[in-house]
């Protein structure tokens, strides 16, 4: 019986020097991490909790976003979903409905989406690079999309999460973010 969704191509769009060019080493890693989670765990997409969790493991900043006991809360609910929570995602395409179902190559619609806002936001900032918080940023932009749900069992407000980050920004650095 042939899958329900089918694998996707090879990927294509910016080629990849071009777009690796335009982001940090942080979000390169935690890329690269999404595609691992999702591989090991038999997903066929790369999804925003695919993101959010490599995010969380890979960016130093990201981390500085959350107190220890909410992170450990996300880790925990990301880690569950590798193990069984998440398996009514599995074989689904992550569509929050917010944004046209346009597949880049193993990607969700929704970690597509976000992937471009981040970018588009580091231009606005003037930065050349997008950054791991421009990724969460983008990422809790998206009320519908997993990584939100999951944050939202952690007890964290998704819609909170940019004017926090930009405060602190503004302020130089995350060092210590507004409650």
């Amino acid at each position: 019986m042939p899958p329900r969704i089918p694998r996707q191509p090879a990927e294509r769009g910016p080629n990849r020097v071009e777009l690796d060019a335009r982001l940090s080493a942080e979000l390169l890693s935690a890329m690269a991490g999404a595609r691992r989670r999702a591989a090991r765990d038999g997903d066929r997409q790369i999804d925003t909790a695919h993101l959010l969790h490599s995010l969380l493991e890979c960016d130093p900043q990201v981390r500085l976003v959350f107190d220890g006991a909410v992170l450990a809360r996300l880790l925990g609910y990301l880690v569950q979903r590798s193990i069984g929570y998440g398996l009514q995602w599995q074989s689904a395409v992550e569509d929050s409905g917010s944004v046209p179902v346009v597949l880049e190559a193993g990607w969700s619609p929704a970690a597509a989406f976000a992937m471009d806002a981040a970018r588009k936001r580091s231009e606005q900032r003037g930065d050349t690079r997008a950054r791991g918080l421009d990724l969460l940023v983008a990422i809790a932009a998206d009320a519908e999309c997993r990584a939100v749900e999951v944050l939202g069992r952690a007890g964290v407000r998704a819609a909170e999460l940019e004017s926090r980050i930009e405060a602190a920004e503004d302020e130089g650095g995350l060092d210590e973010l507004p409650s």
